[in-house]
């Protein structure tokens, strides 16, 4: 069985017409209404094999790959507005495998306040890619966060427990968009979402803003505490370096961190204070009972190198 373009053209033909279109629906582009604040724009990917298992099922990939691009729109503290997908996938995949990646993406997308308004689909060779392109606005006030602002002496706060998300919770993300909006409520200039590990994201993160982090606590989630028994590594470890958390890292002032910590973060009970920012170059672990070292991997997923098992 195999699947073809002019079907799902007419599947997605039937879907609602997005509210965020101004122009018409299956159109070259996609004219949106009128932002109300400053556009931001996030890409992302899913390819099979590499973000995912080849066996995942279409839903959870979908939803995946929409989540990924969502997440860095809440990094920005940008509303979602609209997401547009281009999907590749084997001459022989079925219909109904694609119908049900689109269903994830849509829904997820939706769940978010953005619509899915446009993209690609292409048959061709090797293992199925979904590409996402999300688009949001920044609301203010002032300018949007980044990686480079952070500040020495600020805290470094982290919104959930990390590690052990390839037990499942690699297709389970969930953007921190009202945890972003509270951060930067509170202060937070200098933000990202941790993808790629907590140490290589907190690493890029004082590179960034050319300083450096104490790391001074980690908070482990029970899946790295799981993966741990089975693997040899440490659960410390796996929290450090296994990525796809998509829990938020963020600077504040250290008044400012503990008085958002105490009132607690927007749908983050497990958020924490980890460590401080410091103008010494680098990422340093500092643990109690231990002596201060700096990380320098390896650890986290750099797309190139093998990753650690």
């Amino acid at each position: 069985m195999s699947w073809n373009e002019a079907n799902l053209h007419r599947h997605i033909g039937s879907w609602p017409r997005p509210g965020v279109l101004l122009g018409s629906a299956l159109s070259d582009g996609a004219a949106l209404r009128r932002l109300r604040g400053s556009p931001v724009v996030c890409s992302d990917q899913v390819i099979g094999g590499v973000h995912v298992e080849l066996d995942a099922p279409p839903a959870a990939i979908g939803r995946k790959a929409a989540a990924r691009a969502l997440s860095d729109l809440a990094a920005s503290v940008a509303r979602p507005r609209a997401i547009e997908a281009c999907l590749r996938a084997p001459r022989e995949t079925s219909e109904r495998w694609i119908v049900a990646l689109l269903a994830g993406l849509r829904r997820e997308a939706e769940r978010h306040g953005a619509a899915l308004v446009g993209g690609d689909l292409a048959a061709a060779p090797g293992p199925f890619g979904v590409a996402v392109t999300a688009l949001g606005e920044f609301l203010g006030p002032g300018r949007p966060p980044g990686r480079d602002r952070l500040r020495a002496g600020q805290a470094v706060i982290l919104t959930g427990p990390v590690g052990g998300s390839l037990l499942g919770r690699h297709l389970r993300i969930e953007p921190r968009f009202r945890a972003g909006q509270a951060l930067f409520a509170a202060g937070a200039r200098a933000l990202m979402d941790v993808s790629d590990g907590l140490a290589l994201d907190l690493s890029r993160l004082a590179r960034a803003s050319g300083l450096g982090i104490q790391l001074e606590a980690v908070p482990i989630h029970r899946d790295a505490r799981r993966r741990a028994s089975a693997s040899g590594r440490t659960a410390l470890d796996h929290a450090l370096t296994d990525g796809e958390d998509h829990e938020l890292i963020a600077g504040l002032p250290p008044s400012k961190a503990e008085r958002l910590l105490r009132g607690g973060l927007p749908d983050c009970p497990g958020a924490l204070r980890i460590g401080t920012v410091i103008a010494r170059p680098g990422l340093w672990l500092r643990f109690p009972g231990e002596r201060p070292r700096r990380w320098s991997g390896p650890g986290g997923y750099v797309h190139g190198e093998e990753p650690p098992r």
